[in-house]
């Protein structure tokens, strides 16, 4: 996902990400993030993955925030206080990849402060998560979300020419790169990420093999991003990639392709602790 926060970036930030949300609405294999929500059809049991492409210097990490009387437990990962993806302890998972440009809806516009940690503090299904977005009047203009629950249940949101299109999961798998799903003439189709998630999860389900959080993060691996230099003698990348099933409420972190600093979070144990805390992925 690359990133609802241009409002919180420098001047030299701001010029790098529009170089990156340009090149990557020009389908470049480079800069670019891919998300999957993925549901069992012989278990029910709920997957998620996403590979987040950026700057490798970038300093990520996790955030664990502890739950209130009116606020879901929930662990979201980013950098700048700024949650690019995350779920909470309902089930309730978003990510969010760039898209071309759009004109921004007449009367929406950007909510103030962390805006994936709010929508996974209040939200426990896509429902309560769409309805949430339009109650704060939230539109993003050069990104869409993928939002998926426990339940099931998974859409993606985009905003085309000023107007919301809410697109739902149709069979089991859903998967968001970095074109707009309704209006692919705008760039970044044909999408060689997209098609390899798709075709690679076809492959497992007619493989007859069991199916785990393993085999389903290995959809992705057509999608990551090898380090190379981004210009400059700055390195880019996949920052990291998340793997989650949801079902059981597990987690793995992946940071930079580097298998030796795997994390593992049962998400249940580490919700039930109610405790905030930070874990720095380097």
């Amino acid at each position: 996902m690359i990133h609802l926060l241009t409002k919180k970036l420098n001047n030299t930030s701001r010029k790098c990400l529009l170089t990156l949300c340009l090149i990557a609405a020009c389908a470049s294999s480079m800069y670019a993030c891919s998300i999957l929500y993925y549901v069992d059809k012989e278990t029910g049991t709920i997957y998620a993955v996403n590979n987040e492409d950026f700057w490798l210097d970038t300093d990520a990490y996790i955030q664990i925030e502890k739950a209130t009387s009116k606020k879901l437990a929930r662990l979201w990962y980013g950098w700048d206080n700024f949650a690019q993806g995350g779920i909470n302890s309902a089930g309730l998972f978003f990510d969010v990849a760039v898209t071309p440009e759009q004109k921004m809806p007449e009367g929406y516009g950007w909510a103030k402060g962390n805006i994936g940690d709010d929508l996974l503090a209040n939200a426990s299904t896509v429902e309560e998560a769409l309805a949430w977005i339009e109650e704060q009047k939230l539109a993003v203009h050069q990104s869409h979300f993928l939002i998926g629950d426990a339940t099931g249940n998974a859409v993606i949101v985009e905003w085309i020419d000023g107007k919301k299109h809410i697109i739902p999961m149709e069979g089991n798998t859903l998967v968001a790169t970095n074109f707009l799903i309704n209006a692919p003439e705008e760039g970044g189709f044909p999408c060689h990420r997209y098609q390899s998630i798709n075709s690679r999860v076809d492959e497992l389900e007619r493989s007859g093999e069991d199916i785990t959080l393993k085999s389903v993060g290995q959809t992705m691996a057509g999608a990551v991003q090898p380090a190379v230099d981004w210009g400059e003698g700055k390195m880019g990348g996949t920052l990291y990639t998340t793997f989650f099933e949801i079902t059981a409420m597990q987690m793995v972190m992946v940071p930079k392709l580097d298998g030796s600093k795997m994390m593992r979070i049962d998400l249940k144990k580490e919700f039930a602790l109610n405790k905030k805390r930070k874990i720095d992925m380097d």
